[in-house]
This record gives structure tokens, C-alpha cells and sequence, in this order.
């Protein structure tokens, strides 16, 4: 077995898998896009995820995609990574959503898993080298086998890992034995997708997190990594303790990130707008309950700094 110096993360270690504001009328909404990046830089993102799942990709244009990284791009500047929601189902429209991305500025891919024609393995590494192959940029496989139907297996990943612009993976599979197998044989860069498991991937050489719930919460998201690389190892703990009240409420409820993201995002006056159907958006009761749990959350932070 190799086991593989640790890199600096290719796009950051606290990266936020951003909403996509839109209007009242269901318009893209660029100005409230750049506003919203502008914070989340500002409050410690070092990266954006755009035309994620949690941007809503199944529902925007292409040309939708490429205006959105064009606009955060022109907020952010060089401040933050950008990387870009690409994966469809179709391996020929993922290319060349890729080459638009970058295009349009982004710095990095996100490709997920082509969904519901569940591909072999084989056949799944392929897709994945095809687009690497034609894209000139980083890319990060974003494992989701619950969405997706298909999971990229530890095998797969070490074989797609020799691919020199494949770098980084987000990862949703719920399987911590199979990730630390291939942390521990390969350089890719490991992000969890999954904000339970942002400390504890950490801890065993992941590189970071894509956070839904760092939209309304990027300072006290990251607050976690920072304490452990500081050493303070009990004190990562308790911010990733502190967290879970909010993460529990946003993404272990019956309703997706997506929705109770633009929900307190709402609520708290900031870009976000209304969910693209067939979402709908949450009722006053869970924007409600959010709100409690987001002020509690803000409180006990701002009781530590005083």
C-alpha cells in the first residue's frame, strides 16, 4: 500500500455549495448571485461551488450556468476558487458544459455521477476520463450514490486518481472505511459533502467540506477546521458540536438543502429567492423553527469572541 504526502487543497478547505438566488418571478438573479458571494467570501469561504445541486442545476439553462460564473466570478475576483457544476447524465452535454465553465472563469469541475442510466464501472471511469480529457481543467468527482444511483466505487477511484487534472473528490457515500482507503493510496483531495462529516474527514487527511449549510453559517462552518489546524483538537470538536443543532435542522429534515437554505437565507434578508419547481418552498412553521435554531447557533458564537 502507498501512502501519499498530504498537498495543499486544490480549491481551499471551506467551500460553500452555494444557492442560486432568483427573483420573485423566477428570473436568475445575478445582482443578488454577486451580493451573496461577495459574503460568503468575506466570512470565510476560500471557495464556491456554483450549478450544484444545491444551485439547483437539474432546473437552469446552460446559459444560465455560464452567466452565474460569469457574474460571481466579476464579484469575487481572485479572493475565492470557483468550481462548477457540470455532471449531467449524457457524457457529450457534460463536456461541453465543462468547456463553457471554463469559459466562463471557473477554476475547477464538479462532475457527478451520470444519473439514472446507473452505468457500470467501466463505463462510469470512462465518462469521467472523457471529460477530463477535453475540459483543460482540475476536476473533482462528486460521489452521491443516493442521488445518483450509481456509486463510484474505492476501486474505480483509485484507477480514475492516475488522471492527472483528476484531483478531488466530494463526498456523499457514507462509506468511511472506503474513503480512508483511498486517502490513504492516492493525492486526491477529499471534501465532505455531507456537514456531519466535515470534522471527521478532516481529521483523517480530508481536505476540507462543501457546505449547503455554510450559506447562512460560514464563519461558524469553518470555525471547526480552524481549530484543528491550530491544534486545539477538543475545541474543533465543540464547534462542530455547536454546528450540528442547524445542520440537523437544514439537511436532515424531509426537505433538501436547497429548499431550508433559501428558506433562512429569506429570512434573514439576504439573496435567495424562491425554489425552482418541482421544489416548493418551506412553510412559515420550518422557516420559523430554522430561524430559532440559526439565532441559537449565533448567540453561542458570539458569546465565545466577547
Amino acid at each position: 500500500m502507498t501512502t501519499t504526502t498530504s498537498a495543499p487543497p486544490p480549491f481551499g478547505r471551506a467551500l460553500c455549495a452555494m444557492v442560486t438566488p432568483f427573483t420573485k418571478e423566477g428570473a436568475l438573479d445575478l445582482d443578488g448571485a454577486q451580493r451573496l458571494a461577495d459574503r460568503l467570501v468575506s466570512d470565510g469561504c476560500d471557495g464556491l461551488v456554483l450549478n450544484g445541486t444545491t444551485g439547483e442545476s437539474p432546473t437552469t439553462t446552460d446559459a444560465e450556468k455560464s452567466a452565474l460564473v460569469e457574474a460571481v466570478r466579476e464579484a469575487v475576483g481572485d479572493r475565492a476558487s470557483l468550481v462548477a457544476g457540470v455532471g449531467t447524465f449524457d457524457t457529450r452535454h457534460t463536456v461541453e458544459l465543462a468547456l463553457a465553465a471554463g469559459k466562463a472563469g471557473a477554476d475547477g469541475l464538479l462532475v457527478v455521477s451520470p444519473y439514472y442510466s446507473k452505468p457500470p464501472q467501466d463505463a462510469l471511469a470512462w465518462h469521467f476520463r472523457q471529460i477530463a480529457d477535453a475540459a483543460g481543467l482540475p476536476l473533482a468527482l462528486y460521489d452521491i450514490p443516493g442521488r445518483t444511483g450509481t456509486r463510484i466505487e474505492p476501486d474505480t477511484m483509485l484507477r480514475l486518481a492516475e488522471h492527472p487534472r483528476i484531483v478531488a473528490v466530494k463526498d456523499c457515500s457514507y462509506d468511511f472505511l472506503g474513503i480512508q482507503k483511498v486517502l490513504s493510496r492516492t493525492g486526491l483531495a477529499y471534501y465532505a459533502g455531507c456537514d456531519e462529516h466535515n470534522l471527521a474527514m478532516y481529521a483523517v487527511g480530508g481536505a476540507g467540506y462543501v457546505s449547503t449549510v455554510a450559506n447562512v453559517a460560514p464563519r461558524a462552518m469553518r470555525s471547526a477546521l480552524d481549530a484543528f489546524d491550530a491544534g486545539d483538537t477538543a475545541g474543533a470538536a465543540r464547534s462542530q458540536h455547536r454546528a450540528l443543532p442547524l445542520i440537523e435542522a437544514m439537511m436532515a429534515a424531509d426537505l433538501p438543502g436547497t429548499v431550508t437554505a433559501k428558506a433562512l437565507l429569506g429570512a434573514l434578508g439576504l439573496p435567495a429567492g424562491p425554489v425552482r419547481a418541482p421544489l416548493r418552498p418551506a412553510d412559515r412553521e420550518v422557516v420559523e423553527g430554522l430561524l430559532a435554531v440559526y439565532e441559537r447557533l449565533m448567540t453561542a458564537c458570539s458569546a465565545l469572541v466577547r
